[in-house]
This record gives C-alpha cells, sequence and structure tokens, in this order.
C-alpha cells in the first residue's frame, strides 16, 4: 500500500471516529453536548485535528445527518421491498418512516429538525439524502394517479414528518399514533 493510500485511509478513519463519536454524544446528551472541544476530548485528537476534517460542529451534524439519510434510505427501501402490494408498501414504509425517527430522535434531529447545511429539493442533494426521499416516491407511485409525482410524495413525507415531530413535542396523544398514521396511509394509499 502507499503511502497516500495510507493516509486517506487514516483520514477517512479519523472523519468516521468524529461523525461517530458526535452521533453517539447527541443520542446521549443531545445536540447542545456537542462541541468541538468536547468531542476533541471525547475522541483523544486535538480541536484542530477536528477542524482539519470539519469547518465545526453544523458541519459534523451534516456529516451525521447523511449518514441518517443512508440507514433511512435503506430502512425504507427494505419496508417497500417486503410488502406484498402497493397499499401494504405504504403501510410498511409509514411504518418504518416513524419507526426510525422514534428509535434515533438525536439522528432524525440532525436530519430534519436542526439547521444543517445540507441542500435539499435540488440537484445538489447528496445521494444518500435523494434515494431516501426516492423510496418515498416510489413508494406512493401507484397511488398518484394524475398528481405531481414530486409533490404527492413531497406531501407524504410532509404528513410523516409532521405526525412524528408533533408527537415528540408532545402536541399529539402518543397513545393515538397508531390511528393516525392508518388513517395517513388511507389517504395515500387510495
Amino acid at each position: 500500500m502507499s503511502t497516500q493510500a495510507r493516509r486517506e485511509r487514516e483520514r477517512a478513519e479519523r472523519e468516521r471516529t468524529i461523525v461517530t463519536a458526535a452521533r453517539d454524544l447527541a443520542l446521549a446528551e443531545g445536540w447542545d453536548a456537542v462541541t468541538t472541544r468536547r468531542l476533541a476530548a471525547e475522541i483523544e485528537y486535538s480541536q484542530p485535528v477536528l477542524y482539519s476534517h470539519f469547518k465545526g460542529k453544523d458541519a459534523i451534524m451534516a456529516a451525521v445527518a447523511v449518514d441518517g439519510f443512508a440507514e433511512l434510505a435503506t430502512a425504507l427501501a427494505s419496508a417497500r421491498a417486503s410488502a406484498t402490494g402497493p397499499r401494504q408498501a405504504v403501510a410498511d414504509v409509514a411504518a418504518a418512516y416513524t419507526r426510525f425517527a422514534e428509535q434515533r430522535p438525536a439522528l432524525y434531529d440532525a436530519m430534519f429538525t436542526l439547521a444543517v447545511d445540507l441542500p435539499f429539493a435540488s440537484q445538489d442533494a447528496p445521494s444518500d439524502l435523494a434515494r431516501g426521499f426516492a423510496e418515498l416516491a416510489e413508494t406512493v407511485r401507484p397511488m398518484a394517479g394524475d398528481d405531481d409525482l414530486e409533490t404527492f410524495a413531497e406531501t407524504f413525507w410532509s404528513g410523516l414528518h409532521g405526525l412524528v415531530t408533533l408527537m415528540r413535542s408532545g402536541r399529539l396523544r402518543r397513545a393515538a399514533h397508531d390511528r393516525r398514521l392508518a388513517v395517513l396511509v388511507q389517504r395515500f394509499s387510495r
């Protein structure tokens, strides 16, 4: 292995270590606890090493979010692929989305709630972000009819995100979650 290849591998490993530490710390204590000083101490690198990889906390959060989009896309693809038909796919993907948000609250916040420097709804969106939206779009494609597919998928996603966000913030009754999700699924699987 060449020296250059080894350096690139080590750099990638350091970046992965930084992102993983940020994600773990956010999960344990929330995003307010994630600072470059705290991360440097957690992973035993100096702050300048962190800054040689990322411009700051916001860039680290964006990297965590991109990882989350990859995980979400995989979960949605799996749910869609295992469904027995289009209507079941809508139900399974909706359940997978809400389960993802509930099981990974800090990650979901980095992806959808907190301000991160990622381009959404553009050609410049990271491929994993676009892949997650594509899974939603393919799920509702059979139901879109004459509606614009992108707009139809965005509306479905908005419904899912709204349910998740309102329930997580205590503005909706947790006990009625399954019923609300069933109503949303019914509306989008006609």
